[in-house]
């Protein structure tokens, strides 16, 4: 948790909160909309009962008191006046909200750090580990997952909720040679990220090994947090154009014709760059000017020989009773080459939404603290 000093002054009436970035006047309107009584925020949903849109932008503090304890007593000047628990105010300062920073990662990761026993998350504390391990890299693999068909579903519900899509709830990846997706044939596969083409696009996918027979067949795991920052290195020019020039990709078989237009680089909110859309077997360059479809180009081969640079790959084989999970932004998954002939290759696959890991990790964090408490 940051840590935030707060400040109550009477005169003039501000309350100051102090960060290891500095100190900082509080705005009145921020702390009115903020008020805790139970008239004004539900104590069970912690939902508003009243519309902070419509509080005048000219409001005031009339009146402010350090109460002790934490609590201060703090008055405005439409008329509302309480009393204020400053620690609840600390998860507002916390740009992570109160999850493990992103710890970028290359070739040289050692994987057990991201191996996880499945046999012990029944322990909470456990759970939030492996969690903390899986928003801090972008994935997981998990061991000891027995291989019974669908067991894929009970480790998605454990973290989230299956995601649905045209290829079902769940998906069956072995060799067949007439598919929709050349995910289901034995070919090898550049790193990649899934279903770019979809509104939303799915934010973590599972994949549960249930026979490897197969020498070929590795699976490969590259981020692109470690890979963007070598290309804001080489060309931040050209990772610019990445994160502001839209895309189209497309996908389509018999029944379906799923298309949407993306930026490569993706960003949320705040500016801060969570992952990419990256699928060469299914996007197309925009239509733009020859000097900028050439600018374009380059910082897009570029991206992709880093990504297909072995100093950022790791390379594995994923055994029967193994399950990797991966946030399917951050995170570009890939698979060598295999010859069905050696032996039978079975992967089951599942979709589920990153608010669900997210919200785990939280809410294991306060029954653990009350726990101790």
């Amino acid at each position: 948790m940051i840590d935030v000093d707060f400040r109550v002054e009477s005169q003039p009436p501000r309350v100051v909160a102090r960060t290891a970035q500095g100190e900082m006047e509080l705005p009145a309107l921020w702390l009115r909309e903020r008020c805790q009584d139970a008239q004004h925020l539900d104590p069970d949903t912690e939902q508003r009962l009243f519309d902070p849109h419509q509080l005048p932008d000219d409001l005031t503090l009339t009146e402010a008191r350090d109460e002790g304890q934490g609590m201060a007593w703090l008055a405005f000047s439409d008329g509302y006046a309480g009393r204020y628990r400053l620690a609840a105010l600390t998860p507002e300062f916390d740009a992570q909200d109160g999850l493990p920073a992103a710890q970028p990662w290359d070739g040289s990761l050692d994987m057990d750090t991201v191996r996880v026993d499945w046999s012990r998350l029944g322990d909470r504390e456990a759970m939030r580990q492996a969690v903390g391990t899986f928003l801090a890299y972008g994935f997981v693999v998990l061991y000891n997952v027995p291989t019974d068909s669908e067991r894929i579903l009970e480790v998605a519900r454990t973290f989230g909720h299956p995601r649905e899509t045209n290829f079902g709830t769940y998906f069956e990846v072995y060799s067949r040679p007439h598919s929709n997706d050349l995910a289901y044939r034995p070919v090898g596969l550049g790193a990649h990220t899934d279903n770019p083409y979809r509104e939303p696009v799915p934010g973590i996918q599972l994949l549960h090994c249930l026979v490897n027979e197969t020498s070929g067949g590795l699976s490969t795991l590259v981020d692109s947090l470690a890979v963007a920052e070598q290309l804001r290195t080489e060309d931040p020019e050209g990772l610019e154009l990445l994160a502001t020039t839209p895309v189209r990709f497309r996908f389509t078989d018999e029944n379906e014709e799923l298309i949407e237009r993306r930026t490569i680089v993706n960003r949320d909110a705040t500016g801060r760059m969570t992952g990419v859309h990256y699928s060469p077997r299914l996007d197309y360059l925009p239509v733009m000017d020859p000097e900028s479809t050439r600018r374009f180009q380059r910082a897009r081969r570029r991206l992709g020989e880093l990504f297909a640079d072995p100093a950022f790959e790791i390379r594995f084989p994923l055994g029967a009773g193994e399950l990797m999970m991966f946030d399917n932004s951050r995170v570009l998954h890939g698979r060598t080459a295999y010859d069905p002939r050696e032996g039978f290759r079975h992967l089951q696959g599942c979709y589920i939404d990153l608010d669900g890991p997210r919200s785990l990790y939280r809410s294991l964090g306060r029954s653990l603290r009350a726990a101790a408490a």
